[in-house]
């Protein structure tokens, strides 16, 4: 009989059994050989796979121990093996921590853990460096033909050379009714915000020529301020200060802050600081929405500021040529140094924290280094400069009234002619360079100029602090990390390395005060270090029951030596009092007076 799956042919004249039709999916098979015989051909033929993939797995493990451990690229040893070296110079700029030292004493979890953490922090580091030789920019600075200067050469004439996309990042906005004006680049560098000096105020996507509000407050504006995103705008107005969203919406008006001059912002503790006409430095916590300091500076009219931004400490000059640097931690200023003969009209400072640019009615532009407080170098400018700005590469812009030049290292070799130069239509009212870009945008009394500078930008950004492609997704993710890591105003100091060490003198201070309240010295002896046992017997449950078994031991004899002064005491007390009540129970001749 058949098999229900196979199908059978049957001659009706002979009345034989005819093989069914051959399949293109069945194998030939030769006539003759039964089934028996074609299993066995199968596992011969499976025995002979394997062992050929055997003998090609034993020829390539040969041929790798032949190649010295080498990869095989198309059948060729490679001629570059393991990784890529890195500079030296590049892996000691990442280095975060020098290898900690293992005690024989430490638990053999803590030694797994720190080895595994000093690995993880190695493989940043090389990755970081990695990284870093692949930077897909480099700045460029403009560079004349032979006996050329920079300086002749006109905006007109780069915006010619450059590409289209370039070129459109040159433009002048023509705004003369409710001039001058002031401005302020968002961190990103992709938004402007403008301020006219008779209450117009604009909010601008300037890459795109996109308006994203304009309105008018009516009254005077003395400064405008982006927040910590794009969202929020602070405007410094004739009376108070006000809080505005990109749609021009009004979210608060802050009374305690009036007659504000000039504002900085700080964007990685979210404050908001402001110098007012009377006097005043105050800080804002733009996330909590209350006041942090309010500091009377007693100098007088407050219209120059600017910040450190290394290490987020506010600079104010004066009409007495005085430079003074202030934290909200203290009521009086950490520095104060003189540095013109004249008011002080202009001051800024670089990104690292290391040079302090400023400009005075003496006619002098001078620069400092921080760390030591001592001037560099000393410029004399014709008329001098009432406004400054430094890029992120280092360029110095300085406007004299109507003309703008450009200086290129001013803090290391002498400067005899500027990098590069421009005239706008009016005094110029305000300046700053555009983050990440070779821009510099300058406020007038005619409306706004946005200035190619090349080489005034940083070519590559970081993604995590400040991305200009971010969406509005990635912006909302940033927004709350930033809210979470941020700084508390209680750590603005001069030195910002200083958080991470220790203060050996107040420590022995209040060492001191505490063996005065005590009466002895706690740390006179060692410290009790409990015997490593095994069996699970070294928990830190069990070392610190040891300890405190210990602890208690020692203080014993303290205890002991105290309650007995206490009882010493209590006990003549008693006797006072009964001495009291003794001579209290007697009468004497004068009781007889008494009614």
């Amino acid at each position: 009989m058949a098999s229900p799956g196979e199908a059978v042919v049957i001659d009706t004249h002979v009345g034989k059994k005819k093989k069914p039709p051959a399949r293109y999916w069945d194998e030939p098979q030769e006539e003759g050989k039964d089934e028996n015989t074609v299993g066995k051909g199968c596992e011969q033929t499976e025995q002979a796979v394997q062992q050929k993939q055997t003998q090609k797995a034993k020829k390539r493990k040969q041929e790798e121990d032949q190649g010295d451990g080498k990869m095989f690229i198309s059948g060729k040893p490679d001629p570059f093996p393991g990784p890529a070296p890195i500079p030296e110079d590049r892996v000691q700029k990442f280095k975060r921590r020098d290898k900690t030292k293992k005690s024989h004493r430490q638990h053999y979890k803590l030694k797994d853990m720190m080895s595994r953490s000093e690995e993880v922090s190695e493989m940043a580091q090389k990755q970081a460096a990695r990284i870093d030789l692949l930077l897909p920019e480099d700045a460029g600075f403009l560079e004349g033909d032979d006996d050329e200067d920079t300086c002749t050469i006109s905006q007109e004439d780069i915006s010619d050379a450059v590409d289209i996309t370039a070129a459109a990042k040159y433009f002048n906005l023509k705004l003369s009714q409710f001039g001058p004006y002031r401005l302020d680049y968002s961190k990103t560098g992709r938004q402007l915000l403008l301020g006219g000096r008779r209450g117009h105020v604009a909010c601008i996507d300037w890459q795109s020529k996109q308006l994203m509000c304009e309105i008018n407050v009516m009254e005077s504006v003395n400064d405008v301020k982006w927040l910590h995103s794009e969202a929020m705008y602070a405007v410094a107005q004739k009376k108070w200060l006000h809080i505005y969203d990109s749609n021009g919406i009004e979210l608060h008006c802050i009374r305690k802050f009036n007659d504000v001059l000039r504002m900085q912002f700080l964007p990685y503790h979210f404050l908001l600081a402001t110098v007012s006409a009377t006097s005043f430095l105050q800080y804002l916590d733009v996330s909590v929405g209350k006041e942090v300091a309010a500091i009377c500076t007693k100098t007088g009219r407050l219209d120059v500021m600017c910040q450190n931004p290394h290490n987020a400490v506010i600079h104010l000059g004066h009409s007495n040529g005085t430079v003074t640097l202030w934290s909200p931690n203290q009521k009086e200023a950490l520095v104060k140094m003189l540095c013109h003969q004249g008011a002080v009209r202009s001051v800024t400072v670089d990104k690292t924290g290391t040079y302090m640019v400023t400009s005075g009615m003496d006619k002098k532009l001078k620069v400092y280094d921080i760390r030591t407080f001592k001037p560099l170098k000393s410029y004399f400018l014709p008329a001098g400069a009432s406004c400054l700005s430094l890029s992120q590469r280092g360029l110095l812009s300085a406007a004299t009234g109507d003309i703008v030049q450009v200086y290129r290292d001013v803090w290391s070799t002498p400067v005899t002619k500027p990098y590069m130069a421009h005239r706008v239509q009016r005094t110029v009212w305000g300046m700053h360079f555009c983050p990440f870009e070779d821009v510099l945008g300058v406020g007038h009394g005619e409306g706004f100029t946005s200035m190619l500078i090349p080489g005034a930008g940083e070519p590559n950004f970081d993604g995590l602090d400040a991305n200009p492609y971010r969406s509005a997704k990635q912006r909302q993710e940033w927004e709350v990390k930033a809210l979470l890591e941020k700084i508390q105003p209680e750590l603005i100091s001069l030195d910002p390395t200083e958080l991470g060490q220790v203060d050996h003198t107040t420590f022995e201070q209040r060492h001191q005060d505490r063996v005065q309240a005590l009466g002895f010295d706690p740390l006179a002896k060692e410290k009790f270090i409990p015997k490593y046992k095994k069996k699970g017997r070294s928990s830190a449950g069990n070392v610190e029951k040891r300890k405190r078994q210990v602890a208690h031991e020692d203080l014993r004899e303290e205890i002991r030596i105290t309650v007995e002064d206490k009882m010493k005491i209590e006990k003549e007390r008693k006797e006072r009092e009964k001495k009291e009540a003794v001579l209290s129970s007697q009468r004497s001749a004068l009781d007889r007076f008494e009614k």
